[in-house]
């Protein structure tokens, strides 16, 4: 076989090799047996070279192909970082890459991962106040209900004596506005129709999580300006100081405190009534005894009876603030009596496929409307850290 016969072959078996390695990534198992075969191949036509290259040297009267075939070869067995060079006497090798499924180029797209129609989600707290107020439904943009402002008392008369009128008895309207929230989200057309999930199940969720929080919190903090009076920012609300400057127990550290705030409430209030106060309170209220060094934190003895405090079952808010120096972490009165929540539009979500369509987005609109206020100031009462 000629030398240059032999070249060309050499040549065409390369660009064999070239397009084997293309497809490797994809048919890695069936062309083991094919790699086997063309490196026996390469074998033989090594030995020929050698045999035909016997005798020549570089000053001698042919050429001396000898160390360019051994870089070439190096290079169709092992791979070089440059192409062959014909003058450069020999390529630096490197090692053939193994398959592997933790790099994709190297087969890991044949190793797909998968995938899990679950979203990881982290918990979110809001203020459950519904759970102890009073709810009412509303058909109109507000709700009137008569409230007695004062009362007559009886007075003990003699068996002929005349009788004046025993005035104060006065009734006034007492209204609640509602109030509206919203959220607005726009989300692409592809996506909507390429995601795994239920991408409208999915927001329908976060709407109606994220409206409970906010609504929860107005509940509590709000000021009645666009939103619902909270319980904490009526002025009529009567406060019972703790005993101590700077912590829920008095100056002998213990609960005096709540024990007044639980006196300091008409019997009627106080056997119906709800502690509320958020976690972290509730972890020093665990702490308190009373004079005799009982705890006064008690736990249910049966199932479905509640946790008390002196007595009360408790509410965690999360909106009620922490222990500190002037704070009025802790409330308790009848809820139920004290606070209403009227509800106008519970939860509307509309979808909007045409504002932002040459966008290529959809958007979604959810809306509410609710009011809630104080309207029995003397059912509820606060602990004030305070001494």
């Amino acid at each position: 076989m000629e030398i240059e016969q032999v070249k060309d072959a050499v040549d065409e078996l390369g660009r064999t090799w070239t397009a084997f390695q293309d497809r490797n990534d994809r048919r890695a198992d069936s062309d083991q047996a094919v790699l086997s075969k063309m490196n026996t191949r390469m074998d033989q036509l090594e030995g020929v070279i050698r045999r035909a290259n016997r005798g020549v040297t570089a000053t001698g009267a042919g050429p001396d192909y000898g160390a360019e075939a051994k870089a070439y070869f190096d290079y169709l067995r092992h791979g070089t970082r440059d192409e062959p060079n014909a003058n450069t006497a020999a390529l630096s090798r490197e090692e053939m890459k193994a398959l592997s499924a933790g790099n994709d180029p190297t087969a890991g797209y044949l190793a797909p991962v998968e995938f899990a129609r679950e979203i990881i989600k982290s918990e979110i707290e809001f203020s459950p106040l519904r759970a102890v107020a009073r709810v009412r439904q509303t058909s109109r943009r507000s709700l009137q209900m008569p409230k007695r402002r004062g009362t007559f008392g009886a007075l003990w008369t003699a068996e002929a004596a005349v009788r004046a009128e025993t005035e104060g008895l006065t009734y006034g309207l007492e209204e609640f506005p509602t109030h509206e929230m919203y959220a607005l989200l726009d989300v692409s057309e592809q996506m909507m129709e390429d995601s795994e999930f239920s991408l409208e199940e999915e927001l329908q969720n976060e709407f109606s999580e994220q409206f409970a929080v906010t609504e929860g919190t107005a509940f509590v903090t709000g000021n009645g300006s666009g939103k619902p009076e909270g319980i904490l920012q009526n002025s009529e609300v009567g406060e019972t100081n703790s005993g101590s400057a700077a912590s829920l127990a008095d100056a002998t550290g213990q609960a005096n405190g709540l024990i007044d705030l639980y006196h300091d409430l008409k019997t009627g209030y106080a056997l119906q009534g709800w502690w509320l106060l958020n976690r972290a309170t509730l972890g020093e209220v665990r702490k308190l005894k009373d004079g005799q060094n009982n705890y006064i934190w008690a736990p249910g003895l049966a199932n479905g009876v509640p946790n008390t405090i002196l007595g009360q079952p408790y509410l965690e808010v999360p909106d009620m603030p922490d222990v500190a120096v002037g704070s009025t972490p802790i409330m308790f009165g009848d809820l139920r009596r004290a606070y209403t929540i009227v509800d106008r539009i519970s939860l509307s979500i509309l979808r909007d496929p045409f504002t932002q369509a040459t966008s290529g987005n959809i958007r979604f609109i959810a809306r509410r409307r609710v009011g809630g206020q104080v309207v029995l100031a003397e059912a509820i009462r606060k602990l004030k850290v305070s001494a």
